[in-house]
């Protein structure tokens, strides 16, 4: 007789405990005679399946379920211990998830806050060959339920684990029940490992009966679609952030200047929300925000400025009154240097002339190289004024208006035609009383948010997030209707938009990378926010829970120079 190889002995002695898969070819015969007890307990464990399938079916967290499964699996064949693992495709291992052991009072995994250092399963072997020595990744490989009466006892699996788990916890390994959960793809998910099954009435640790078997396979089952659901509800959540996160990201890039805007403003507008959830007195004591509404809040932060996508780049980037594609005060430059040259050759012209006369007067020379003198000093502090003009200041006033339209009603020849010092839009442009912006441009500006709307309202959100267009345009509202792009007033102004409203505020006073102005210290960007409130365009209640909860600390700590901190 041939002699059997180890590894066929092996697969022999596995087999041993390997539930055989139940037929179900159409007419086979149904069992009868069941008595009134077994009856009863068949009904029983079916509205326990069935209740624990609505339980499966509606928990939306992941750790909760994966605990969920471990813990409902255990109850209904009385597992003293139990643990869940699942499969990592791309490191090819079963990774530990939940593990629970009523004995010893662990718990471990899924909401526990206890994290598993227990080493990862793999189920291939360094030479690439099925890794069948482990029960969890054997049943993990072939997709078979194996029910173990005694794990010490048991061949053809390793069980160095379980023992070394017993010998550091003083804890007895006995009975063991492995299934697969299989998708509805059938595809292993994960694996589902019961330990030490215990008789109902002594507590004895007794064996898994085999009608039990058919129980957590049904539970695997509907666990598997469960998890695999929730688990693509996540897939896509993640995926809608990732897309989310990529195109605010591509805004800001758009921006040197704008570079980290949104992600900034995220982190202040939820840090609002968390100090208005926790704080129990003041107007904002009875408010609670639901995960819902922080979520859709998130989202609106996330987005608020993704209507600038359409915004020309040297609309956003204008850091000077004469910046367009580039900075014209370079032109205006060139072209008084060609004006100084025309007034210079003028003026030698002149001179040329008198000294070609037989008796030059040196006096007449003298005087109209003192003219010239002037006329190009005169030219300078002209430009010299229009490049003060061309930075944003406070505010202009009425004096330097006229001073640049003094200087644009000066000509100069070219081609013998006389030209203007400044053109129109030169002027309209160093005219800009605050800011860099003209009312034309500052219109392609605030079409943004407009265009915000526009954009989030084609979006199919879910009904929980139905708001998140509505809080996200309306961040640049003000609460006396003088806002845009709606004007809306302060009975039309939800809390969550007043949030984020104040937040894009702050961050834009208190942003450290604008290379066009110098970081503001918190006491000024404070004081005026005060006079925003004053004024009736933002809310009190809103800047006092930022300045006085701490929030403007914890976010000048993470955002802000340490000599902006000036409080």
């Amino acid at each position: 007789m041939a002699t059997k190889s180890r590894t066929t002995r092996q697969r022999e002695k596995r087999q041993a405990f390997t539930v055989p898969k139940k037929k179900t070819a159409a007419g086979s015969t149904p069992q009868h005679g069941r008595g009134a007890a077994e009856d009863n307990n068949l009904n029983r464990h079916i509205k326990e399946l069935i209740r624990i399938g609505i339980a499966l079916s509606t928990e939306k967290d992941i750790n909760a379920l994966l605990e969920m499964i471990v813990v409902e699996a255990r109850a209904l064949v009385h597992a003293d211990a139990g643990t869940l693992y699942i499969l990592d495709k791309g490191s090819r291992t079963l990774v530990f998830e939940i593990l629970q052991n009523d004995s010893l009072g662990t718990r471990m995994g899924g909401t526990s806050g206890q994290p598993i250092d227990l080493p990862c399963v793999p189920l291939y072997q360094e030479n690439g060959a099925p890794n069948y020595s482990n029960v969890s990744s054997y049943a993990a490989l072939t997709g078979e339920t194996i029910n173990i009466p005694d794990v010490y006892e048991a061949a053809g699996f390793d069980f160095t684990g379980p023992k070394k788990y017993d010998a550091a916890t003083g804890y007895r390994s006995k009975s063991m029940l492995v299934i697969p959960l299989q998708n509805h793809e059938n595809t292993i998910i994960g694996i589902l490992q019961l330990l030490n099954a215990q008789d109902p009435t002594t507590g004895e640790i007794v064996s898994f009966p085999a009608e039990t078997v058919d129980l957590i396979a049904s539970l695997a089952s509907q666990a598997a679609v469960a998890l695999t659901n929730t688990q693509l509800i996540q897939d896509l959540t993640d995926l809608f952030y990732a897309f989310i996160k990529s195109i605010a990201t591509a805004i800001d890039e758009k921006s040197p200047y704008t570079g980290g805007h949104i992600n900034r403003v995220v982190d202040l507008v939820m840090l609002l929300a968390d100090k208005i959830n926790s704080t129990g007195e003041g107007p904002f004591k009875d408010k609670h925000f639901s995960g819902d509404e922080l979520e859709a809040l998130r989202l609106a932060a996330w987005m608020h400025d993704v209507g600038k996508i359409i915004t020309p780049e040297f609309v956003v980037d204008k850091s000077t009154k004469l910046q367009t594609i580039f900075d014209r005060i370079a032109l205006i430059e060139t072209r008084f240097f060609a004006i100084a040259q025309s007034i210079e050759n003028h003026y030698l012209r002149q001179q040329l002339e008198w000294m070609q006369k037989r008796c030059p007067d040196d006096e007449r020379l003298e005087a109209l190289d003192a003219e010239m003198t002037r006329a190009v000093a005169h030219l300078q502090t002209d430009l010299d004024r229009i490049r003060t003009l061309n930075r944003p200041g406070e505010f202009m006033d009425d004096d330097a208006v006229r001073a640049i339209q003094a200087i644009a009603g000066k000509t100069y020849q070219r081609g013998g035609r006389a030209e203007p010092y400044l053109t129109a839009d030169e002027v309209e442009n160093l005219c800009i009383r605050k800011g860099t912006l003209t009312d034309r441009e500052r219109a392609i500006i605030e079409n943004h948010a407009s265009m915000t709307m526009k954009m989030l309202d084609e979006l199919p959100f879910p009904a929980k997030y139905q708001r998140v267009p509505e809080i996200a345009a309306g961040h640049h509202e003000k609460l006396d209707g003088s806002g845009y792009p709606l004007h809306l007033e302060a009975s039309d102004l939800p809390l969550e938009t007043r949030i984020l409203v104040i937040a894009d505020i702050f961050e834009a006073l208190t942003a450290r990378d604008r290379p066009y102005k110098t970081p503001m210290k918190l006491s000024q960007a404070i004081k005026i926010l005060g006079l925003m409130v004053k004024d009736g365009h933002i809310d009190a209640d809103i800047v006092d829970i930022l300045v006085n909860s701490g929030c403007v600390r914890q976010y000048a700590r993470k955002h802000m120079n340490p000599d902006q901190n000036d409080l």
